[in-house]
């Protein structure tokens, strides 16, 4: 199993360099063809005080729009040739401008999609939707942070948060590639109970003899949260450990058609420093 299609997300100039910079290298590696995406606002008609509208500014709208368009697609082209991927360009116009919500449909015919953390400090123009993106694929979403630099090389240790659910265990399959690039997966479970399924005192085990089947090195680790937010156990056994990728599950409920983060799935996002893929 590798990833033969990776849709990258560019929401915009800014985080174009960095994400590239993250998936092109991993695309070489596997032998990817790379899908880069990005979308603009549909300029809309600016109305006047006294009602009237004041389309002379949609031309200047559109042309900006068209300036973004082309030089993204440059920059992607000429940094994809000189990675030596194979390539297309996608892009989409729409109301929202936005370009995770605009890659939902390539998203699901796609092994693995890219997209950076939003910067909470950003202006909102510059932010993605990658929630719905997560919510509405059925794809794994591999997160680069907003404070990555430099170019991504193999993994050397990786992080599966377990808890037993189905979007642990979809999120470790899909996974799979990059853990056994790495070589090495420490199965880290918080708080473990015992359950119909699974005694507490032996949470993961099942995982990481599945893992361990493919060739992987594969440890457990039981930490109890005292107290803690498990958001904040699996970040600090992160820096503990020196892992370089954190693997797992999504969690939402339904609310009036739709979805809710899940406390941990939310404060990882938001505060998220290692390379994070989520499956949902």
């Amino acid at each position: 199993m590798t990833y033969k299609t990776m849709l990258v997300i560019l929401q915009n100039r800014t985080d174009a360099p960095r994400v590239l910079d993250f998936a092109l290298p991993m695309a070489a590696r596997h032998g990817s063809h790379v899908i880069g995406l990005h979308a603009e606002a549909i300029p809309m008609p600016v109305v006047s005080p006294l009602g009237g509208s004041i389309v002379e500014m949609t031309p200047a709208f559109q042309e900006d729009a068209l300036e973004r368009h082309k030089e993204l697609k440059t920059f992607f082209r000429e940094r994809a040739e000189a990675e030596g991927v194979a390539y297309e360009w996608r892009s989409f116009d729409n109301v929202s401008g936005d370009s995770a919500v605009s890659g939902i449909e390539s998203a699901r015919t796609a092994d693995l999609v890219i997209a950076q953390q939003n910067d909470p400090n950003a202006e909102s123009v510059r932010m993605s939707d990658v929630e719905t993106l997560l919510f509405n694929t059925g794809r794994p979403l591999l997160l680069v942070p907003y404070t990555f630099s430099g170019r991504s090389s193999p993994f050397g240790q990786v992080i599966l948060a377990w808890n037993g659910s189905k979007e642990a265990a979809r999120a470790a399959f899909d996974a799979l590639p990059l853990m056994k690039e790495a070589g090495k997966v420490e199965v880290l479970s918080v708080d473990a109970r015992d359950t119909m399924d699974q005694d507490a005192a032996m949470a993961g085990s099942a995982i990481a003899q599945a893992l361990a089947r493919h060739g992987i090195d594969v440890t457990l680790k039981a930490e109890p949260s005292d107290g803690r937010s498990h958001g904040d156990v699996i970040a600090n056994r992160l820096a503990e450990s020196g892992a370089d990728l954190l693997v797992m599950g999504a969690f939402g409920r339904s609310r009036l058609s739709e979805f809710v983060f899940g406390g941990v799935t939310r404060g990882t996002l938001r505060s998220m420093v290692t390379p994070t893929l989520l499956s949902h």
